[in-house]
């Protein structure tokens, strides 16, 4: 159906006939940067993160009130209108840490001279860190400035987003350059 359609976000359930909805949102992840919220009953914290990392950008568990679904569906497609916004603090000029380009303007980031693709939500990631190297970022603000002010997520989210963001951009993802830990206090982009 993604094929055919351009959908402005999609609901996955997770247990569907035939594959389940993992499986289904890393297929999408292959071809499409959709917003995708994965809505189910499982609520475990091991199912939680496999949806995340399968590329989920949100998950809620069933029963959920649908007010606060529909604030997540509107954050979410606020943040896909916006993707490429300028983020706070930082104009659209490109930005160069070591052999890593961040060019706003443009929605790309080059290491070593070759792009690297990255989805929308770990675009805005990047820069907003880009917008303050040096400077250390909460997982709340991130939380606020990345997916949106009264995001209902908590800091898993950004780590899991800030785990495949080293995985493509840095030479030694376990043992990142860029985007370093400051353990207690949150994330920052080294310069």
């Amino acid at each position: 159906m993604l094929k055919h359609e351009n959908p402005d976000l999609v609901l996955i359930d997770i247990m569907l006939p035939g594959i389940d909805g993992f499986e289904v949102c890393r297929r999408l992840r292959e071809t499409s940067d959709v917003p995708v919220i994965m809505v189910t009953a499982r609520n475990g914290k091991e199912d939680t993160i496999l949806g995340l990392e399968a590329g989920a950008d949100d998950y809620v568990t069933k029963p959920f009130d649908t007010d606060e679904l529909c604030a997540r569906i509107r954050a979410l497609l606020r943040r896909a209108t916006n993707a490429y916004a300028t983020p706070h603090g930082w104009r659209t000029t490109h930005r160069t840490f070591g052999d890593l380009e961040i060019r706003p303007d443009e929605g790309r980031v080059l290491r070593a001279g070759s792009e690297v693709k990255l989805t929308k939500t770990e675009f805005r990631l990047l820069c907003e860190l880009a917008a303050a190297p040096d400077k250390v970022f909460s997982r709340e603000t991130l939380l606020d400035r990345v997916w949106g002010y009264g995001y209902f997520g908590d800091g898993r989210l950004v780590d899991v987003h800030v785990r495949r963001l080293r995985m493509k951009i840095e030479p030694d993802p376990g043992n990142p350059r860029y985007v370093v830990t400051v353990r207690g206090l949150g994330y920052r982009l080294d310069n």
